[in-house]
């Protein structure tokens, strides 16, 4: 037999072919057996050698093969492509789990902390160590407590001293808003003068969380998310956090401010720790006026502006310590709300209490598309039924005290369906409100293929 199996470092397998003396990554065995690709599909390749799947129809990529049978199964969406070839969140997850098994290094490393003082001592030995051994398997002490640890002890680490760290007490971190507990950056955080080695430090736990397939207590914003995966941020990203802030710029887009005479330049004054500094959003914007001509640049400015004010050193510390133990570039085949599930976990969701704490607006309780929601709802696997509510509510977590308990921008808000819309739209989403904009679809199929579409291929905000 002159072809021969290899596995390179990185768990990657290729075979050798000694006759003609070349490599390759395809089984030779099954080299021109594969059936076709559909029409529009083609194959390509990760950085990693990890084989991905471009669908040129609807630009989008998968890891998931269109040609296996489960991917033909179910509605078919726009171009007659099955929409279940859109997205396969546990397919990546597979992948990313393979990675990490390849990366990770022989023996382990051990973790020994107080209770009392979970942060300050799991910082000191996190940060002593080089950060790739860190990729070994983990070995958790509590001082004074006997135990071995298989996993059960780590988990509850990663637990406590997420709790710990995430904590707005200590000025690292600050809730989006008062009715929104998901997590960012303080910008007041140089209050502590060590604070970018503690946004190291955080970087490399998360990473770590990550890796080793850990969750941890609390999550970041959708934004944070999007920016830890390097994609744009855009305006429409601002409501989940700031929806006062985001209503001003909306009203500038939507408005002539020279009819109105609104005097804007481009600067802006913010206050940080009770001081007010101003911020040129670009060289000598002190004395640029703000027209209807360059209008759309001031609304850019202003929008990146809002991401990075007194942010942009933490938020690379924090990136560099997270790109310490484990490579960005291995996140990027997910979205940000993939993100957050793989980070904080899945919760099981109580579709009787999400159903008995949601209200309607122009349906009613026992309207057809409202029924027809709910079938679909209990249909879905928890997975997609996280991913439902993130793209509702901007978060996959549901409150303690569940459903009645989900907060909006202006205090407690219900989930909310209301009948907005021609059948031929995409449904909405108003995360600071808890609102699904569901147009009057005519069929169970069409509710499913469009509701579908919405949650895995748009934003946050469908559009017609």
């Amino acid at each position: 037999m002159f072809i021969e199996k290899r596995v390179d470092p990185n768990g990657r397998v290729y075979f050798v072919n000694h006759k003609n003396k070349t490599t390759q990554w395809e089984d030779p065995r099954t080299q021109g057996l594969e059936d076709p690709l559909p029409p529009g599909w083609e194959i390509k390749r990760t950085p990693e050698g990890l084989k991905y799947f471009v669908d040129h129809n609807t630009k989008t990529t998968t890891f998931a093969d269109p040609r296996q049978p489960y991917a033909a199964k179910g509605p078919k969406g726009a171009y007659g492509v099955p929409v279940a070839y859109e997205r396969n969140f546990k397919w990546k997850l597979t992948q990313f789990r393979y990675l990490c098994h390849c990366n990770a290094l022989p023996s382990h490393i051990k973790i020994t902390v107080s209770r009392q003082n979970i942060f300050e001592d799991s910082f000191s030995q996190i940060m002593r160590v080089p950060p790739h051994e860190l990729r070994r398997r983990l070995f958790i002490t509590f001082r004074g407590e006997e135990g071995l640890d298989y996993g059960g002890i780590a988990r509850e680490w990663f637990f406590l001293l997420s709790h710990e760290v995430l904590n707005p007490m200590y000025c690292l971190f600050e809730y989006a808003g008062k009715n929104n507990y998901s997590l960012q950056i303080n910008p007041a955080s140089s209050v502590n003068p060590d604070h970018l080695l503690y946004f190291r430090f955080i970087g490399r736990f998360i990473a770590m969380a990550l890796f080793h397939g850990k969750f941890i207590y609390s999550g970041f914003t959708l934004p944070f998310y999007k920016r830890m995966l390097g994609k744009k941020l855009t305006m429409k990203d601002i409501e989940s956090i700031d929806p006062e802030f985001y209503n001003s710029l909306v009203w500038i887009k939507e408005n002539n401010i020279e009819e109105c005479g609104l005097e804007l330049f481009f600067s802006v004054d913010f206050e940080i720790l009770g001081q007010i500094q101003s911020h040129e959003l670009k060289p000598g914007g002190g004395e640029i006026r703000v027209s209807e001509e360059n209008k759309d640049e001031y609304l850019r400015l202003m929008t990146d502006w809002r991401f990075s004010r007194g942010q942009e050193e933490q938020t690379k510390s924090f990136l560099d310590g997270f790109n310490e133990v484990l490579p960005l570039e291995w996140l990027h085949y997910f979205d940000e709300r993939e993100l957050e599930l793989m980070l904080c976990g899945m919760q099981e969701i109580d579709i009787e209490d999400w159903q008995r704490n949601t209200i309607y607006r122009h349906y009613t309780r026992n309207g057809k598309q409202i029924i027809w929601f709910w079938q679909f709802v209990r249909e879905m696997d928890n997975e997609k039924r996280a991913r439902l509510l993130q793209f509702v509510t901007g978060t996959c977590r549901v409150p303690v005290g569940g459903f009645a308990e989900l907060m909006g921008s202006n205090g407690p808000q219900r989930f909310c369906i209301e009948k907005v819309g021609k059948e031929t739209w995409l449904p909405r989403s108003h995360t600071c409100f808890n609102r699904l904009d569901l147009p009057p679809y005519k069929s169970y199929e069409q509710l499913v293929e469009k509701l579908t579409y919405a949650i895995e291929e748009t934003e946050g905000f469908a559009q017609e």
